[in-house]
């Protein structure tokens, strides 16, 4: 031990550090998901001879939210913390039986790789009253000087899919507001606006559907934007922040107008995903459509909405047809249907001619035709055979708005 401790001595605290740094094995990789592996090395230059007890990593991840008391305030300040990463490994560590481990001068390279927990992890984020935050040290452990280290932020995402039928559903609100004050009033604006469905990600544009009437004696503007609150929870306290993110604006309309948004669009600006999985800090998006009443509290819808991380597969997800299970006008469900659906296969191209003779059965042609069928029975079959299927399902609307369902069976319609 004793020379141990000498050879310590002799190098101890003059042993110089040139760099330390630390890369990770895909630089280009933007974030890091539950269950994924992180590799790297960490990258060592030494001046002279170097000593060292050991050369370790560490990965940590948490939330953090606090805030300090208002100014003149006695209350005390407020914090709040969770822990969702905590790991330490071992890179190098001197020889059995030796204390010391020494390094000659030149380049050294350590590599690491660890997995991050299968448990999902919180997206990162950084905020006014908090953050969420991963991060990657490598520590050298010296016997006569204090740690080096050198640290690296780790993305982390959550990831959401908006193929979900949660947020496949359109979402719908109406409002009306009397314009006025006291006894003075000029009329109601009414506005009713729609969205196709309740999860988007970043770089999509939202199609939004408005009907804006005008019964006021003002003229009024029409508007939409996309909103984020940031919620934080420390101390049982909360603190909340929101800001626009990106709004549109509409046409005036007059007095005794009206006005349609037949998807009209708002893109989506690269953003935080939503957040709704961390016990003390929320971020959560809306989209508001308003009015702009002049001399009057403005008239809002706020629809909900939730920015993913896997975009929409579009019309042929098997998700997307849960809008059609709600009991709304079908016009609005033929926003998202093909213009010209493909018509289904032929029978008889699909089958044997034997298996066709044996069971359709034959409708000869009439003696003074060529060509074409003169039956006007035989025109119809022809006619639906080659139709697409109806879609979903076909329904009738009275003039009281009740639905009629096609009777079955033999029944005459």
């Amino acid at each position: 031990m004793g020379g141990e401790a000498g050879s310590a001595a002799a190098v101890g605290s003059e042993g110089r550090v040139k760099s330390l740094g630390l890369v990770f094995e895909d630089e280009r990789k933007g974030c890091y998901s539950s269950g994924e592996t992180v590799a790297g090395h960490v990258l060592l230059e030494a001046a002279e001879p170097v000593a060292l007890r050991a050369v370790r990593l560490e990965a940590h991840g948490r939330a953090t939210a606090a805030w300090g008391p208002s100014p003149g305030a006695a209350a005390p300040a407020a914090a709040s913390e969770v822990e969702y990463l905590n790991l330490r490994l071992s890179l190098r560590e001197p020889p059995a039986g030796e204390g010391i481990l020494l390094l000659q001068p030149g380049k050294h390279e350590f590599p690491f790789s660890f997995q991050l927990p299968s448990e999902p992890l919180v997206t990162s984020f950084t905020g006014k009253y908090g953050s969420i935050q991963y991060c990657v040290r490598a520590v050298l452990e010296r016997p006569k000087v204090p740690d080096q280290s050198v640290k690296r932020e780790l993305q982390v995402i959550s990831h959401i899919d908006v193929n979900t039928p949660a947020l496949l559903t359109p979402v719908l609100k109406t409002q009306e507001k009397m314009v006025g004050c006291w006894f003075f009033t000029s009329g109601p604006v009414s506005l009713s606006a729609k969205i196709e469905r309740k999860g988007y990600c970043n770089g999509e544009a939202i199609p939004i559907y408005a009907e804006i009437e005008n019964c006021s004696s003002r003229l009024v503007v029409p508007k939409a934007a996309i909103f984020q609150t940031q919620t934080y929870l420390a101390s049982g306290r909360t603190k909340t922040v929101r800001h626009m993110v990106a709004n549109v604006r509409g046409n005036h309309i007059a007095s005794g107008g009206t006005d349609t948004w037949n998807g009209k669009t708002l893109k989506i600006p690269p953003v935080t995903p939503s957040i709704l999985d961390c016990c003390i800090i929320r971020v959560d998006y809306s989209l508001a459509v308003y009015i702009h009443i002049p001399g009057a509290k403005k008239l809002m819808l706020e629809l909900p909405l939730v920015i993913g991380t896997i975009p929409y597969h579009g019309f042929g997800s098997r998700n997307s047809s849960v809008a059609s299970q709600f009991s709304m006008d079908m016009s609005w469900l033929a926003l998202t249907l093909p213009e010209q659906p493909e018509a289904p296969p032929n029978y008889a191209d699909v089958v044997s001619e034997e298996e066709f003779s044996r069971h359709v059965p034959p409708y000869p042609q009439p003696p003074n035709c060529e060509g074409e069928a003169c039956c006007p029975m035989f025109a119809c079959i022809q006619e639906f055979r080659f139709q697409p299927p109806p879609l979903y399902s076909e329904v009738s609307k009275t003039k009281e708005n009740e639905t009629f369902s096609r009777p079955s069976g033999n029944n005459p319609l």
